[in-house]
């Protein structure tokens, strides 16, 4: 059970499985943003896998338990790798939010369009004063660089981000791909 052939085995089963959950990851991402022909073409790939390696394990699984092992291992790691590599992908939009003082509002609107980035400008009322609210539409993979763009203007400005999904194919500075 423990010789070389059986930790190449399980080996061979937990990277088998790593690379199939990752995959499967990404894939379902791609789909719910709208990238239906990659994310068909990486299912494919992903059941390849997965018939290989659950054929595998489940052949002699009671004389070789450890296989399951191998799988599950492989499953968990494979999720954590597969969410780490969408998180640096950045595939999609997303709408930034930040509120500010109104005397604030333009000065950081125009810092941010001195970085080629369309910025909106809300009138907002807050408990005590008026706000300014500014909306940015932008690439996932830009989200960081802006925050910091904000934060060295306004370190305690509020910000917040939601995920958007484009209905038009334009976005003032964005152009969205349909």
């Amino acid at each position: 059970m423990f010789g070389i052939t059986g930790l190449v085995l399980y080996l061979l089963i937990f990277v088998a499985k790593v690379i199939e959950v990752s995959i499967a990851t990404i894939r379902i991402v791609l789909i719910t943003k709208g990238e239906k022909i990659i994310g068909c073409i990486i299912g494919f790939i992903e059941v390849l896998l997965w018939v290989g390696v659950a054929g595998t394990v489940l052949t002699n699984l009671t004389s070789d338990p450890l296989k399951i092992v191998a799988y599950s291992l492989g499953f968990v790691c494979g999720i954590f790798i597969g969410s780490t590599i969408e998180q640096k992908i950045g595939i999609g939009n997303l709408t930034i939010m930040t509120v500010v003082e109104e005397s604030e509002g333009t000065a950081l609107a125009e810092c941010l369009r001195a970085n080629n980035l369309g910025v909106t400008i809300l009138q907002g009322v807050g408990k005590d004063s008026t706000k300014d609210v500014l909306m940015l539409i932008v690439k996932r993979k830009q989200a960081p660089n802006i925050i910091n763009i904000i934060k060295e203007f306004k370190n305690d400005a509020v910000i917040t981000i939601s995920e958007t999904k484009p209905v038009s194919s334009y976005y003032g500075y964005l152009k969205i791909k349909k």
